[in-house]
This record gives structure tokens, sequence and C-alpha cells, in this order.
């Protein structure tokens, strides 16, 4: 009879989530080194802590292992195939914002929007003999806005780090990554083409799949409570 409460075992994001519950009267404290991932609740009975790396909260949330997770909208999509199924956003938490854009060189003066990244595409294409690169980690997000605009002539490439120099590096001729403000991008002599293809931030998800007890439903009714969600 617990509630399972999964939050980002560090950086930025841990302290500022600790800090949204503290403002709504559930502390939450870490305890221990920083090599040990535990913690308290105190403000809300029969809720415990669960520290994971935010990447692994909604493998975790749609697997039904925690009841509540706070992690990025984007990795949520991203990860979770239909995730509409497996997990339910309770609230936007107000911190963690970045936008997921596709940039191209700055030097692609012709290129303004996604119609003229598909002529560009297309002409790749036929001079190079394969297709357009575009570098990211979040291929489904990428794949789901690109086959909207009806672009198609677009190899995706892996990159797990340090997106924004591969085209630099000749291993794409874009990318698609987030950007909080835009600064790293600039620095790389990159623009952001078209529409941001998704506006990402901390969020308060439940699992829909976890089994609940009488006792557990009551529990997670409380703390909702508490926290207003």
């Amino acid at each position: 009879m617990t509630i399972k409460l999964g939050i980002p075992s560090k950086g930025r994001l841990m302290a500022d989530t600790f800090d949204w519950f503290g403002a709504r009267g559930v502390t939450i404290t870490r305890t221990g080194t920083d090599r040990e991932y535990a913690g308290r609740v105190d403000g809300a009975e029969g809720v415990e802590l669960v520290l994971l790396a935010a990447g692994e909260i909604p493998r975790e949330l749609a697997a039904g292992r925690i009841h509540l997770g706070v992690t990025g909208s984007d990795v949520v999509q991203e990860k979770i195939a239909r995730w509409e199924t497996k997990i339910a956003p309770l609230a936007a938490l107000g911190f963690g914002h970045a936008d997921l854009v596709l940039a191209v060189p700055k030097t692609w003066t012709d290129v303004r929007d996604l119609s003229d990244l598909d002529a560009v595409a297309d002409a790749f294409r036929r001079a190079h003999g394969f297709r357009l690169r575009i570098a990211t980690k979040y291929h489904r997000l990428v794949r789901a806005h690109l086959k909207a605009a009806g672009v198609t002539s677009y190899q995706l490439v892996d990159s797990q780090g340090a997106t924004e120099g591969t085209v630099a590096n000749l291993t794409a001729e874009a990318i698609a990554d987030i950007t909080s403000t835009g600064a790293t991008l600039d620095a790389n002599h990159l623009k952001v083409i078209g529409d941001v293809m998704h506006k990402s931030q901390a969020t308060l998800f439940q699992s829909l799949t976890a089994d609940l007890s009488s006792k557990d439903e009551e529990l997670l009714a409380d703390l909702r409570s508490k926290i207003r969600v």
C-alpha cells in the first residue's frame, strides 16, 4: 500500500521538482550521499520516493512499476509508443522548458520552411545519390512531424550528444534537437526553420497501467488533493 513517485535523480530538474512539491506542502528530501538514490516524502501518507534518470521515468510509468513520475513531455512522447494509452499527464510544472526544432545551416538562405526543405531534399538526393541526413535522438517525434508536412526524401541519423556539431563534422546536413535559447544553434551557424515540433516542459504524469488497491487509490487521491492536480 504505497504510491511510488519517480523524480529525476539529479540536476536542476530534481531541485525544481522538490521545490514544486514543497510549495504545495509535500516535502521531498534526498538522503545519503549523491551516489545513493534514496530519499523521503513528508506531508503525504504512503508515498515512496523513487529517484531515477529522467529518461527512465517514461518506461517505468508505462510498465506500471511507478504510479507517478516527473519528466519532460518530449521524453514521454519520444520513448513510448501510443503513450496516451499507458500514461496520463496530470500537470505541467512550469519549468524545464525546451523546444524541439529543425535547424539547417545559415548558408541555406532559400530554406525557410518545410516546403523549402522538401525541395532541397529532393535535389540533394538527385545530386548525391543518398537522402539528406537529419541528426537527432527524437526519431519518433521528428518522423511524425515531417510525415505530416509531406517531407519524405530524408534519413534520420542517430545522435545522442553534441547534435549541433554533426553538420560541421559532415555527418549530417540538418539537425532536430531541443533548444531553450537558441544560443548553441547560433554558435554552430544553424538556423531554425518551420514551426516548433514540440514544446516540452517538466510534467507530472500518472501511470495508467500500475495496479492500485483500494487503499492505494485513497493514498493517490489524498496526494493529488494536496498538490491540487
